[in-house]
């Protein structure tokens, strides 16, 4: 079957196929992140049609999203579908997930097919193409992780495959071309191929490898406990009195070896909050220096 006709005939409905499916995964992102209906049905959009709004934009012609009413209101309805459904249960959110995977994979295995029939239709040659249907497939999910505040999984190598199976499909379908075979079953099984690679990725946890030029800034720091303070050894008791010191030498010893007992002092020697001292004290003696009143306890017996 030649390129145009492949084109025209099956081209539209995988294209609404992968606005349903990315529409489907932006709206089980929207609901996760709890927004409301119209943040759902704007993600969904974004999600369904911002990889095919990019692919247009570089092909210089008018988006099919602004010229078909079917590419406009599928993620409308997978909105809406999706945001008055059934509740999920806290049992249920594993199986969301799921289907955002699933619905996610498919759409990225029919956008590398269709996005790069596509640009080979108007003349950009194998590498143009392939490139071009890669980033159409990947640019709606980018775009609605953006909108929804998550690093894209396009991006971080802690992910699972994402961009290679888009790669894949994309190069596949350009070789088909390229040897004179591509048909509808040839078209459909490069985006399966894909499909089932992104799949593969999530069950089995496929990742690019971590460049050799990152470095850990915590490599080869070693957590050290501090050295133990030694306490000092305890003097032995003695049963001869010490004479008496004067009370502010204690204030310059160790507090490790001796034990400063801090005695109430008697209000009645110092001034009341109206000012001036009570009738009590007045005749008495001055007030005594608060520092003389560190008293040091003796050593019990």
């Amino acid at each position: 079957m030649p390129i145009d006709e492949l084109s025209d005939g099956v081209q539209y409905t995988m294209d609404l196929l992968g606005i349903f499916a990315f529409a489907l995964s932006g709206a089980f992102l929207a609901v996760r992140k709890d927004f409301d209906i119209f943040g759902t049905v704007i993600l969904s959009e974004a999600a369904g049609l911002g990889g095919g709004l990019f692919r247009d934009l570089v092909l210089q012609v008018t988006p099919v999203a602004f010229t078909d009413l079917g590419y406009f209101f599928t993620p409308c309805v997978t909105a809406t579908l999706v945001y008055f459904g059934h509740r999920l249960r806290h049992d249920d959110k594993v199986h969301e997930g799921r289907l955002f995977d699933i619905s996610d994979a498919a759409a990225l295995g029919l956008f590398s097919v269709t996005g790069t029939i596509k640009a080979l239709t108007h003349g950009f040659n194998i590498p143009a193409a392939v490139t071009l249907g890669s980033a159409g497939a990947v640019g709606g999910g980018v775009l609605a992780s953006l909108l929804a505040l998550e690093q894209p999984a396009l991006l971080r190598w802690n992910r699972d495959l994402y961009a290679l199976p888009a790669l894949v499909g994309a190069t596949s379908a350009a070789l088909l071309h390229h040897i004179g075979l591509l048909n509808v079953a040839n078209a459909v099984g490069a985006a399966l191929f894909a499909f089932g690679l992104r799949v593969l990725a999530l069950r089995y946890s496929w990742r690019t490898p971590r460049s050799h030029f990152w470095r850990n800034p915590f490599a080869g720091l070693r957590q050290q406990l501090p050295p133990p303070n030694p306490l000092p050894a305890p003097a032995p008791p003695s049963s001869v009195k010490d004479p008496v010191k004067d009370p502010m030498e204690d204030l310059t010893e160790d507090p490790m070896e001796d034990t400063v007992r801090l005695m109430r002092p008697d209000v009645s020697a110092f001034p009341s909050r109206r000012g001036g001292f009570p009738a009590s004290a007045r005749s008495s003696h001055p007030a005594p220096d608060p520092r003389l009143l560190l008293h040091r306890a003796e050593p019990e017996d």
